[in-house]
């Protein structure tokens, strides 16, 4: 695992972002973990998780000339990811998108940079993937390309199908989706700590009913 996974991992951790008992997700599954991104809500924080998004971005090699971020918690996370990137040497353009169109001033549903060329999308987690759906209309509707997607954990877990929802997209669009940190990565992390013995477990048990395959 490389080192800023296992730094994530306790990062999340360390900030209640990710949280082991019991808690029901949107599907109705009861998980013995739950992650929301949306309390990295102070400054450090922020400041942090956009570098981890620079730093799984830059090692996953894939090219792109600049992020888009969909509404809501994508835009914060693109425009940190940009910041952070900027500072690593690599200074790309970013949009986002309203949820709902302006009428007036410049009008429209999106913001920032003109979507074109290689446009890699940045956001939190993917469940059903609607909101990666929707970014790629509105990516190709402007004649730009979908680069891939990068997102903070990958939970590696069924959908409808066999596949997980990263994968289904990956499959259906052929592009790549990047994770900061994986199922995979977390388990090596508990792995190495007795005091989450029993969260280990639980998990390894919620992975055997609904879990996919490990990546390749």
């Amino acid at each position: 695992m490389a080192d800023f996974r296992k730094d994530f991992i306790a990062f999340c951790v360390e900030q209640n972002v990710l949280k082991f008992g019991q808690f029901v997700t949107k599907s109705g599954r009861t998980t013995p973990y739950f992650f929301n991104a949306g309390l990295f809500n102070t400054g450090a924080a922020l400041g942090r998780l956009a570098q981890f998004y620079a730093n799984a971005i830059l090692a996953s090699g894939v090219e792109f000339d600049m992020l888009f971020g969909p509404a809501y918690k994508g835009i914060v996370l693109a425009a940190g990811a940009a910041i952070a990137l900027a500072r690593e040497g690599h200074d790309v353009p970013f949009a986002f998108d309203r949820k709902e169109a302006k009428d007036h001033g410049e009008g429209g549903k999106l913001v920032g940079a003109r979507l074109a060329g290689r446009v890699l999308i940045v956001d939190d987690v993917l469940t059903a993937g609607t909101a990666v759906r929707e970014s790629f209309d509105i990516i190709e509707g402007h004649g730009a390309i979908v680069a891939g997607v990068v997102i903070s954990l990958d939970r590696m877990e069924r959908g409808e199908g066999d596949l997980s929802a990263v994968r289904e997209i990956e499959k259906r669009h052929g592009i790549p989706v990047i994770s900061i940190a994986n199922l995979d990565d977390l388990m090596s992390w508990l792995k190495d700590r007795t005091e989450f013995r029993q969260n280990l477990n639980a998990i390894r048990e919620y992975r055997q009913l609904y879990g996919v395959a490990h990546h390749a």
